[in-house]
């Protein structure tokens, strides 16, 4: 009598002839020794498993609000462990007695690149080993159009920050002047040096606020909630800054609903990095003001002067703290809800908008028929 096993390799040199079986289409094996064989390739149906529990989605997997909690251990666990080899590798290279320029800035650059190396690695984590996602889920991969998402969500970033310094012009609240020729060769530094240190700052708050926490609630269709929970802790951060206050604290709320639409439009992390590191420079930079109560660029393109009301330019916080900057965000997030200029891949949307985005393999079925 043919064994069971016989009758499976049969079948898959069948498979190979046919080139594949689709679900659910029976064949039928006949006069194998003195059995007949029904196969029939068939997907798990996972609605069907009893598993739901308060900790267990009906997926077999964890539920949302544990995934969330997972990874905020596992970020803490890994602050920890790449924190102390930072901090043990920056003592040693301290006792060397060498010393390097803008030393401030390589350690601010450098704890903005540890930050950007937790969130990833614990997103991953938590992806991977808790929902059987790729690392292409976080939507930091070189996809289709991620270049383009980069480069418009720059451009974006720019005009926004530039609708609001006009706003604010307009109501007498800055004046500028030109920074010179005499100076050309330290605001040439500026521009490039503060371009590095933006784009990391940015790409490190984007992955902690618009990654793993806000994607596995957009998959559990809690969008809103991850959004409300991200924007809070986004402005919360910003909290310990210079001049910080009611006004700030709202605009900067407001501004992880607008970075929150750009990471929604495309559920890419390109394009949300490129609005919030050319609003940035831009405003750093090119337009000499405090980016969230920091004066962070020392030789600007232009150089702003606040001339007031506060409630218009924002005072000693800068702009983000007054009303020019409250117009701008509401209006570049309508802009940027609405426009056909970006979206998201198929692969991206699906990934990130279904508890089991990815389709578990089909299961080969092989029973003896009644004789």
């Amino acid at each position: 009598m043919t064994s069971g096993f016989a009758a499976w390799k049969s079948v898959q040199k069948k498979k190979q002839r046919l080139g594949h079986i689709q679900s659910d289409w029976p064949y039928k094996l006949k006069h194998i020794g003195h059995r007949s064989y029904s196969v029939r390739m068939q997907r798990p149906h996972f609605n069907n498993m009893n598993i739901r529990t308060p900790f267990i989605n009906e997926y077999g997997r964890p539920r949302s609000g544990w995934r969330l909690l997972l990874f905020i251990a596992v970020s803490i666990a890994l602050y920890f462990l790449l924190g102390t080899v930072v901090r043990i590798g920056w003592a040693i290279f301290h006792a060397t007695g060498l010393r390097v320029p803008h030393e401030g800035a390589i350690a601010d650059l450098i704890s903005r690149i540890l930050l950007l190396v937790i969130a990833l690695t614990a997103g991953y984590i938590c992806a991977r080993f808790l929902e059987g996602l790729p690392w292409r889920s976080l939507g930091l991969t070189f996809h289709h159009r991620w270049l383009r998402d980069f480069l418009v969500g720059s451009l974006i970033g720019l005009l926004s920050l530039a609708f609001a310094v006009v706003i604010a012009s307009i109501a007498g609240g800055f004046s500028f002047t030109f920074s010179g020729f005499n100076v050309f060769l330290g605001v040439a530094k500026s521009l490039l040096g503060s371009l590095a240190l933006f784009v990391v700052a940015a790409l490190a708050e984007e992955a902690v606020f618009r990654g793993y926490p806000l994607q596995t609630l957009c998959r559990a269709h809690l969008s809103w909630l991850g959004v409300l929970l991200t924007l809070l802790l986004f402005a919360s951060a910003h909290l310990g800054n210079p001049n910080a206050a009611l006004f700030p604290f709202i605009n900067t709320s407001l501004a992880g609903i607008w970075l929150a639409v750009a990471y929604l439009r495309t559920r890419s992390l390109w394009f949300p990095l490129g609005v919030h590191w050319a609003w940035n420079w831009a405003l750093g930079s090119l337009f000499g003001l405090p980016v969230s109560g920091i004066t962070l660029v020392s030789h600007p393109l232009i150089q702003g002067k606040d001339l007031g009301p506060t409630w218009i330019t924002g005072g000693n916080y800068g702009i983000e703290g007054g009303a020019a900057c409250t117009v701008a965000l509401v209006v570049s997030s309508i802009f940027m809800w609405r426009t056909r200029i970006v979206s998201a891949t198929p692969e991206l949307l699906k990934l990130t908008s279904e508890e089991r985005p990815t389709t578990p393999p089909d299961v080969l079925s092989i029973r003896p028929t009644a004789e």
